[in-house]
């Protein structure tokens, strides 16, 4: 479904990633790890078209996107659940749901979407008048998610999902990303908890300083004593 080809990506004339690659097929869970700053989010925003590449390609369902606008992306079906959730807090939980929607493909289907972003998080609906801002951070990780579920995306992306909340939240939140993965949804997931990745990935890719070191099956990165010890301290 997804090619990225080699790309490299600058902020002005720092360079964040060398030459990356990877590839997400129909129906997977791929997975991104590595410590902060090592070029995973700046991935994802290639990829969602919120940052520009400077070399190599983006091919995504056999065609490139790389000169294609973010708005262009997400009309093909490519969302991302951002880093910090990036709601907007002053408006209501369901008019942040609607502007997921925003695409005449996605606004065909707002009722069905509703429908079941609300089966998802029933909390949502009790409380879709509700100012965003007035939520707690794991009721607007639910929105974020709801969200980008609007589009009616073929590829969804994940962007530190389980940053700042509860240990609770979190198993809820991966718990729903399992679901989404069983349903078909193919989804490229941005985690620093390394277990809880590889927990719901088929494969994974480590970054390191802005370049992938290792890849391979989610359960042979797991086991990898280099990787447990960086990353799980054990």
């Amino acid at each position: 479904m997804l090619e990225v080809k080699d790309i490299d990506v600058f902020y002005a004339d720092a360079q964040a990633l060398y030459g990356v690659g990877l590839r997400v097929e129909e129906g997977e869970v791929v997975t991104l790890v590595g410590s902060n700053g090592a070029g995973k989010t700046t991935t994802l925003r290639a990829i969602s078209g919120l940052r520009p590449i400077s070399r190599g390609d983006l091919v995504f369902e056999g065609s490139s996107i790389a000169g294609l606008p973010a708005h262009g992306r997400a009309e093909l079906g490519i969302a991302l659940v951002p880093e910090g959730r990036e709601l907007w807090p002053s408006l209501t939980v369901l008019e942040n749901l609607e502007l997921g929607c925003y695409s005449k493909t996605a606004r065909k289907h707002r009722d069905e979407s509703l429908e079941r972003v609300f089966d998802l998080f029933p909390r949502l609906q009790e409380r879709s008048k509700q100012v965003a801002g007035s939520m707690s951070g794991g009721e607007q990780q639910m929105v974020a998610i709801a969200r980008a579920l609007m589009t009616r995306p073929r590829l969804l992306m994940f962007d530190e999902p389980s940053l700042g909340l509860a240990p609770v939240i979190v198993t809820q939140v991966f718990s729903i990303i399992r679901r989404l993965a069983k349903e078909g949804l193919t989804i490229l997931l941005v985690e620093q908890n390394l277990k809880k990745a590889l927990e719901v990935a088929d494969r994974g890719y480590v970054v390191e300083t802005g370049s992938i070191t290792l890849q391979g099956p989610a359960g042979e990165l797991m086991a990898n004593e280099g990787i447990r010890s960086a990353y799980l301290g054990i």
